[in-house]
């Protein structure tokens, strides 16, 4: 078994060429050639493949590890590094079949999207999906797609939430992906038509959500892990990364630069200055405490078998959302304390800062809705607004 020190050595060697290709990847609005193919050859696609293809089979602390330590270097890459490898995660929730096909030949980049935006026909021995999928990060480095749909019957019903694997191959991109921040991760839109899903390439999301995978290899406890509790959490661990660089470069300039308008020389010297710093810093702090607690119980309860019960999975996500809020409000303190030149489109903290708050948007990490239902889940409301808990 790979220690997971080995694994963040081979992510903390690659932050030298990711930083040098930090502005190209979001000028790009991809990330480079030189970055993924370096990342491939490092085996960090890989951290949630399945031992049986070569990968390392890891826990959920390491992937958020792993993330968040190429996301020091760069939001984007971090971000598609988190992505692929919790959707290499989802492909190795599907049978033994399905995943021959995806791992089989070495080198497999799923990504996805859950949101089932999609028309599906039931016919013999499968489904036939036409769909548009918003937003698909990583999109042009995929070699798989997992992605949402609803399931029909014979006479055209819904009937069941799935998703379904298809080739990358067989999927059109359509380059949609023009925002503020994470402008690296390339999360545009998928589209295919008629396209033919064997039954074998499918999977229920209602019965994954209570546990019930449909892969033949229970003994591999990464894939016991509660479902979404570990999607929502991947998310936290660029954040992470990015908070902790953020205070790294404000810190080191701090010695250098004066506080315009005052006596201080340089920030370092002032109180005020002092107080910013340790209240980011706390707050980074927070986030981390947060996420590795959770990813904790998510581990724990995979290796010993068990099913989170649902208060646990609904302070998983409200942890989430508080962790990512916590690093929201560090970047502010940071940018606040640094001052107007933080913003220079040379100075790297406000990319950290654009990538850091779009980011935080995503709706699956969402401070407030986590937080109700957390709420409601300890209060016994049982009002649920949302099936992903």
């Amino acid at each position: 078994m790979t220690a997971p020190e080995e694994i963040i050595a081979r992510a903390e060697a690659l932050q030298p060429l990711i930083r040098e290709h930090a502005a190209k990847t979001e000028a790009d609005r991809r990330v480079t050639t030189e970055c993924m193919e370096a990342i491939g050859q490092a085996g960090l696609f890989e951290v949630s493949v399945p031992k049986r293809y070569g990968g390392d089979e890891a826990t959920l602390r390491t992937m958020l590890d792993v993330s968040a330590t190429i996301a020091e270097a760069d939001g984007s890459t971090g971000w598609v590094v988190a992505l692929t490898n919790v959707c290499n995660w989802l492909a190795s929730l599907f049978p033994q079949r399905a995943q021959e096909e995806v791992f089989g030949s070495g080198g497999a980049r799923v990504t996805g999207v859950l949101t089932p935006t999609a028309t599906t026909r039931k016919v013999e021995g499968g489904w036939e999906v036409t769909g548009r999928w918003y937003y698909n990060s990583g999109s042009w480095w995929s070699t798989w797609a997992v992605l949402g749909v609803p399931l029909t019957d014979e006479t055209g019903e819904v009937v069941d939430q799935g998703l379904v694997l298809i080739p990358a191959s067989d999927l059109t991109i359509e380059d949609v992906w023009h925002v503020a921040g994470m402008r690296g991760t390339a999360s545009n839109c998928l589209v295919g038509e008629n396209l033919f899903v064997p039954e074998y390439r499918v999977l229920s999301v209602p019965a994954a959500i209570e546990g019930q995978y449909p892969t033949e290899h229970a003994e591999e406890a990464l894939y016991r892990s509660a479902f979404v509790p570990v999607l929502t959490l991947v998310l936290a661990g660029p954040q992470l990364g990015m908070g902790r660089a953020a205070l790294k470069l404000v810190i080191d300039k701090a010695a250098r630069k004066p506080i315009s308008y005052t006596f201080f020389e340089t920030q370092t010297e002032s109180t005020a200055f002092q107080l910013q710093i340790a209240d980011a810093a706390t707050k980074i702090d927070i986030a981390t405490l947060l996420v590795r607690r959770a990813a904790a119980d998510i581990d724990g309860a995979a290796s010993q078998g068990e099913h989170l019960d649902y208060t646990a999975r609904a302070r998983v996500r409200a942890d989430a959302g508080a962790a990512v809020h916590h690093i929201v409000d560090a970047l502010t303190t940071l940018m606040n304390a640094h001052g107007a030149g933080g913003f220079a489109d040379v100075s790297p903290l406000q990319r950290i800062w654009r990538d850091v708050n779009v980011a935080a948007r995503h709706a699956v990490i969402s401070p407030a809705i986590g937080a109700e239902v957390y709420g409601k889940a300890l209060l016994g409301v049982d009002d649920k607004i949302t099936p992903l808990v």
